[in-house]
């Protein structure tokens, strides 16, 4: 250990004596001063602004313009030019000759020139230290955990181009190759994983072998086992053959056993790294400070609950807008998207079926002149460079799936092994994917049962069926939205009154605008309903409240005469903007971060609310108009009259609820029942609407109240804490000097350092 001890000595001071090594830490200085001077001044710049900040470590470091991800574009750039020297010197000038002959291993050697190589990178990534402890004084609870986790991913990654290049280095005494075969090893690297990507075999290594993309995880916080073993494996693999070259050069070994050892360390390579792939072998450790990389606690303890195998398959129509997700190429990729939940289902199996099918798809253009599907197809695959024979014709896949209800759209069935199944979609919006809650609420069907939402129909009320800006198919069955009933967890149905009995695993029944009064049938069967403790969701809204009242009375509830009035310099009188209240902010979770940011919810044509506590139910305002609203009762045209406060006709001007949370005890249950007096805040026109000049959340006013409504199984809270780090401890006044700072200060010391120790040496 002393021979290598010296011998890193001995590289170390040929290293700092280097005009080169003392570039290349002066440039990496600057790189690191400019990007974060100017990452920071913009949080400090904002601050200023009076914008909130939020995440402030992640903004700076990891974000979509965080300078984490820039360094790794250009590390390459820098470590050939530091180890290209470090054998090929040897070899030029002829001292390889005296190490040769002295008593000093093969692995001493190569491993006193890596020892000062992992020093060197130390010093390199000083700078990012410094900003380190920086951060660490001037942000507000900083994200340490993941500033860190970043610096030791970047240490990884130079650490193991420095393994690469020390190799390289071993087998030229030619400097300039070394540094070219160097970068020539890493671009391989880099681009092998997108070769052999549609062959499963050669897809498995080649995408483990790749370099790129593995500091990511680091970056983002977590540690992985399997990235974590990779530079540690190609470290030692690169290290281990250049032991074998100095060996291949120091003694006379037949080209049969030297190439057999190779071959030897490459296999045992790939197969600690093929184990180490696994996902039972994996091990990870989030060091972030709000757990962003790891499923929440809801989503974990539904994982645990979940016995036996799961098995997702994916199905892909060549014809649909989205073929290009399941590709054979994209397997990997798509894999990834579920990592955070094979963490905790390590058995978790994925499996894709290939078909193709009328679908209401984007690709027409690209098909002019095909008649047939299968000649579509045809086109499509030679365009992708396919084989068709992959795809299953319509009849085929009919046979194994009907997806005719899917539209022949990318689905993925979730089955378990006794036979359940759940379905994931992809939605309509930019984000396209299922997040975590909606994967979570797939996989909760398995273990909990999903409560029941009957839409009553009949007396002209709002159809869950029918996509018209009146009715409510978007919040309650459509398939492709994301905060919809349906894809939330719940199983829903309509039911008319007049015809059926309330069926007993009703859990929640949704009563929208009533046109008509209900004949005694349906009355009987609906008190019935509410008597056993029934959860209830009531939409009332101006001119239904002569027949909507004998329904909400009995809880205490009457819908206001006349229409709510909010008179506004740009839009309707009658569109009302809905305020949270601070008691349903503090109550009821999915209110809470809309209360704060100040969003609103608008109402148009809606009635006011009032309530007598005295039916036995405790009452809470939901959502409640501003001190300047009034039921109008005598202007019916808001288009052309402009209305006016009357309190001589009975008009009532205040703060007025528009959204009712009641609840009671019936036996061991609580009965819980929200009413509106709005049915269009939560309509296929309404919610899909964006108003101007207001910051509008009319979904959470579906994502409120069925939560509650079913005892807060559904939607399931994946909400994380609010990260802490949301103020800087910097002025306006300062943000030039600290910026500045960070431009020269760190590369003017490490010039003068360098310039200090090349003079002494000259001199010398």
């Amino acid at each position: 250990m002393k021979t290598t001890y010296r011998i890193a000595i001995a590289e170390l001071r040929s290293l700092f004596c280097s005009p080169v090594a003392w570039l290349i830490l002066v440039i990496f200085a600057v790189q690191v001063g400019v990007a974060f001077g100017n990452a920071f001044d913009r949080q400090v710049l904002g601050q200023a602004l009076g914008h909130g900040l939020w995440d402030v470590t992640a903004s700076i470091f990891t974000g979509w313009m965080g300078i984490f991800p820039g360094f790794l574009r250009n590390l390459y750039l820098y470590i050939p030019l530091l180890t290209m020297g470090l054998m090929s010197r040897e070899y030029s000038s002829g001292s390889i000759k005296l190490l040769f002959s002295s008593p000093v291993t093969n692995s001493q050697i190569i491993l006193g020139k890596y020892i000062s190589v992992l020093i060197y990178n130390l010093v390199l990534i000083l700078p990012l230290f410094l900003i380190g402890i920086f951060c660490s004084i001037f942000i507000k609870n900083p994200d340490l955990g993941l500033l860190f986790t970043g610096i030791l991913g970047i240490y990884l990654l130079i650490c193991a181009y420095g393994a690469i290049g020390l190799f390289m280095s071993s087998i030229t005494s030619y400097q300039v190759v070394a540094a070219m075969g160097t970068l020539a090893v890493l671009a391989a690297l880099n681009y092998v994983g997108d070769i052999g990507q549609d062959y499963a075999f050669v897809r498995d290594i080649t995408y483990w072998l790749s370099i790129s993309g593995r500091a990511y995880e680091f970056i983002g916080g977590m540690i992985c086992s399997e990235d974590l073993l990779y530079f540690l494996l190609i470290i030692v693999f690169f290290l281990t053959l250049s032991v074998l070259r100095l060996r291949a050069g120091r003694s006379k070994i037949s080209y049969a056993k030297t190439w057999g050892t190779y071959g030897v360390v490459v296999v045992v390579a790939l197969l600690i790294g093929y184990v180490s792939t696994l996902p039972s072998m994996k091990l990870y450790y989030d060091a972030t400070a709000t757990g962003r990389n790891t499923l929440t606690q809801v989503s974990q303890d539904i994982m645990n609950k979940l016995d036996g195998k799961l098995k997702i398959t994916s199905y892909v129509n060549l014809l649909d807008d989205n073929y290009g997700i399941g590709l054979p190429s994209q397997l990997k990729s798509d894999r990834e998207r579920f990592e955070r939940y094979i963490r905790f289902k390590p058995d978790l199996e994925m499996d894709y079926v290939y078909y193709y099918d009328e679908a209401n798809s984007q690709l027409d253009f690209r098909l002019e002149g095909c008649k047939t599907i299968e000649e579509r197809a045809k086109k499509m695959a030679n365009i992708l460079d396919l084989d068709l024979k992959m795809f299953l014709t319509p009849d085929e896949i009919k046979e194994r799936i009907d997806l005719a209800s899917e539209g022949n759209r990318f689905i993925r069935v979730v089955e378990r092994e006794n036979g359940q199944k759940s379905i994931l979609r992809l939605f309509d919006d930019t984000e396209k994917h299922p997040s975590e809650t909606e994967i979570s609420a797939a996989f909760k069907r398995f273990v909990v049962k999903s409560p029941k939402v009957a839409f009553l129909v009949g007396h002209d009320m709002r159809n869950i069926h029918k996509t018209g800006d009146r009715d409510y198919n978007r919040f309650a069955e459509n398939q492709y939205f994301r905060h919809s009933l349906l894809t939330q967890g719940f199983d829903v149905v309509t039911l008319d009154l007049a015809k059926d009995d309330m069926p007993e695993d009703i859990d929640i029944v949704v009563i929208s605008e009533v046109k008509t009064p209900f004949i005694e049938v349906e009355q009987e069967r609906l008190n019935k309903y509410i008597a056993r403790g029934g959860n209830l969701f009531i939409l009332g809204d101006a001119r239904r409240q002569d027949i909507m009242n004998p329904i909400v009375e009995q809880f205490g509830v009457t819908f206001m005469p006349g229409t709510l009035i909010e008179i506004k310099e740009n839009d309707s009188p009658s569109l009302i903007i809905g305020h949270i209240t601070k008691d349903a902010a503090e109550r009821f979770k999915p209110y809470t971060r809309p209360y704060e940011f100040g969003y609103t919810v608008t109402m148009p044509d809606a009635t006011g609310l009032s309530f007598d506590v005295s039916k036995g139910y405790n009452v809470m305002p939901i959502i409640v108009t501003d001190s300047l609203s009034w039921n109008e009762l005598q202007t019916t045209d808001f288009l052309d009259d402009i209305p006016q406060y009357n309190p001589e006709t009975g008009e009532k001007q205040g703060v007025i609820p528009t959204v009712l949370a009641l609840d009671r005890k019936v036996g061991d249950k609580e009965q819980r029942i929200v009413i509106a007096g709005d049915a269009d805040c939560v309509s296929n026109g309404e919610m899909s609407k964006s108003r101007n000049g207001y910051a509008s959340t009319n979904f959470t006013i579906v994502t409120g109240t069925f939560k509650w409504l079913s005892y807060d199984e559904y939607p399931l809270d994946t909400e994380r804490p609010n990260p802490k780090d949301n103020e800087v401890y910097i002025s306006r006044d300062a943000r030039k000097l600290v910026r500045y700072g960070w431009y020269g200060i760190m590369p003017v010391v490490l010039a003068a350092i360098g310039i200090t120790i090349l003079a002494r040496r000259k001199r010398r």
